[in-house]
């Protein structure tokens, strides 16, 4: 129990915990910084097993504080450190440094040094998700459908960078910020998309990464130099996808699809501030991804029931979305959509054009809806063959069971 406690605190914690000290001790100590959290949340794990704090969010905090003191005189024992960190932390007391608004501080500027233009793209992306989100290297390298061991080389490739340059923890201001608000809201979708369609054997849905990734887009929108359409669009995105969460398995723990969910479990708020945000979002002569996507879903969730969704319009807002960002698994979606139309010419014409090795741990998305194709069609043989593919490459337990369900109304 007190593990399952320190994992959701460590999630929720970990990357505030990172971004408060690094505003106190520089980026340059990053690394002992991420060992002094460590460390608190190792000491919370002993400690707990014998008695569990009243308040362990306070007691972390509190262990925080004393753990930035020990740094500090260890530092300070230093004293080619000491002037550059002495100067830092007389400017802000200890209790300040953990008020929600320095939090969301020092946090927005780990973000953005996360996505400095110095750092490659994909470092970029894997920095952010240790640091910001507290993701495990096997956690990111499943989120980025890679091998761990290319996470820790881009993790510590990153960290050299970030020394090496003498990069600043700042927010960009001016020129600088529409160059960098890009990946920084790329990694917020990431992270997202985790949480909403986990690779995870046993998990298919983590609604922790989903909330966390809202909360961090939510404190772009909280910040004036950040409120820009893309980030109205896709706070409304992810709103429309959480509104869903509860309908995508039932109470037997099974996988349900779109026609199958019980619209009555929607989160109607979540829907109407997606529809807020939409609104804001829209206000631009340029659409983004994120406003296509927020588009998509709101078709879904405008149509009463599933017979009656606008697949006409759903595609054309995929062919925008592929022109814009083109993509291999847009073209899998495009499929299907057709395949929902009963449009069966094209959607062979989309899943022709697709090499599934391109969608890598998510190829038996491409493999069930060749069988989808085949049963439709009334190729029962070839259909079987597809879903026995897809079942060999699906990793997720309640995906599988969701084909085996498929191939078993075939077998019918």
């Amino acid at each position: 129990m007190e593990t399952k406690l320190i994992d959701h605190l460590f999630r929720y914690h970990s990357g505030k915990m990172v971004s408060v000290l690094t505003r106190i001790f520089g980026l340059s100590n990053l690394e002992i910084i991420e060992d002094a959290v460590q460390d608190t949340f190792l000491k919370a794990s002993i400690s707990w097993r014998k008695k569990q704090p009243e308040n362990p969010e306070a007691w972390l905090t509190k262990a925080a504080k004393n753990r930035v003191l020990d740094i500090f005189r260890k530092l300070k024992s230093e004293q080619k450190h000491f002037p550059e960190i002495k100067a830092n932390f007389e400017s802000i007391t200890t209790n300040e440094l953990f008020l929600d608004a320095e939090i969301e501080d020092a946090q927005l500027r780990m973000i953005f040094t996360a996505c400095h233009p110095k750092l490659d793209a994909k470092d970029q992306i894997v920095f952010a998700l240790k640091t910001i989100a507290g993701f495990s290297t096997k956690e990111i390298a499943s989120a980025l459908l890679t091998k761990e061991e290319t996470i820790k080389k881009r993790l510590l490739r990153a960290k050299k960078t970030i020394k090496k340059t003498k990069l600043a923890f700042k927010i960009p201001q001016g020129k600088e910020l529409p160059e960098r608000i890009d990946s920084v809201l790329n990694v917020i979708y990431l992270i997202f998309n985790e949480g909403f369609h986990s690779n995870k054997k046993e998990i298919l849905v983590q609604k922790e990464l989903c909330g966390e990734a809202i909360r961090l887009c939510k404190m772009l929108l909280k910040n004036k130099h950040t409120q820009i359409p893309e980030s109205y669009a896709l706070f409304a995105l992810m709103c429309f996808h959480s509104a869903r969460l509860n309908a995508k398995i039932n109470t037997e723990n099974e996988l349900l699809d779109l026609k199958n969910q019980d619209r009555s479990k929607w989160s109607f708020p979540l829907i109407q501030l997606g529809n807020m945000m939409m609104n804001k979002a829209v206000e631009t002569e340029h659409f983004s991804s994120y406003h296509y996507e927020a588009a998509i879903v709101a078709e879904h969730i405008k149509a009463p029931n599933f017979k009656q969704t606008n697949w006409h319009k759903i595609l054309n807002y995929y062919k925008c979305l592929h022109k814009l960002q083109p993509s291999t698994s847009y073209v899998l979606t495009m499929a299907v959509v057709c395949l929902q139309n009963e449009n069966y010419t094209k959607a062979n014409y989309y899943l022709e054009q697709i090499n599934p090795d391109d969608l890598a741990q998510r190829s038996y998305l491409f493999y069930g809806a060749k069988a989808d194709y085949f049963a439709k069609t009334n190729n029962k043989k070839e259909a079987l063959k597809f879903i026995n593919i897809a079942l060999e490459k699906v990793s997720n337990n309640l995906e599988k069971e969701f084909l085996e369900r498929k191939k078993k109304s075939l077998l019918l």
